[in-house]
């Protein structure tokens, strides 16, 4: 198992590498010298950004322009997240989020790598703008059915 802790982090960046349609998307954090890079698919990156920025209600501060937290292109990917549990840690005005390694169920002892990180205010707002801008760069969506239309192109179900 692999721990990190980051609690003093430098940055939190959501990535992808690749072209729409066949992009892997990743979390980088860096504090301390040190960047951990893990896979996850495009829907948590997205739902981590819609939670956190909800959960700044419960932060105190100001929400003054914050330029986007991008991401570098990743040296490894150590794992793949599985599960994301937030919290609230009021004392210190910030967020902390869990990532969990996705296990294989049939796995005899699982025991999963783990990366907890301690965001601030304008790490929060600086993540969610950069998943805005890397899902403004998606795939279009088809008219009809709402399903993303791949670079070969699109077979609707409407249409059939």
């Amino acid at each position: 198992m692999t721990t990190h802790e980051f609690s003093n982090l430098g940055r939190f960046a959501p990535g992808a590498i690749g072209e729409p349609g066949h992009r892997v998307f990743y979390l980088q954090a860096f504090a301390d010298g040190t960047e951990v890079a893990v896979k996850c698919e495009k829907q948590q990156a997205q739902a981590l950004a819609d939670h956190l920025v909800k959960l700044l209600a419960d932060l105190p501060g100001t929400d003054d322009p914050v330029p986007p937290a991008e991401a570098l292109p990743p040296s490894d990917l150590s794992w793949a997240v599985g599960s994301i549990s937030i919290g609230v840690d009021r004392a210190d005005n910030r967020i902390v989020v869990l990532l969990e390694e996705f296990v294989d169920p049939e796995e005899p002892d699982p025991d999963p790598g783990r990366m907890r990180i301690h965001l601030t205010r304008e790490q929060v707002r600086a993540y969610a703008g950069q998943v805005d801008i890397l899902l403004a760069t998606s795939r279009p969506l088809c008219r009809l059915c709402e399903q993303p239309i791949d670079p070969d192109g699109h077979a609707c179900p409407r249409l059939n």
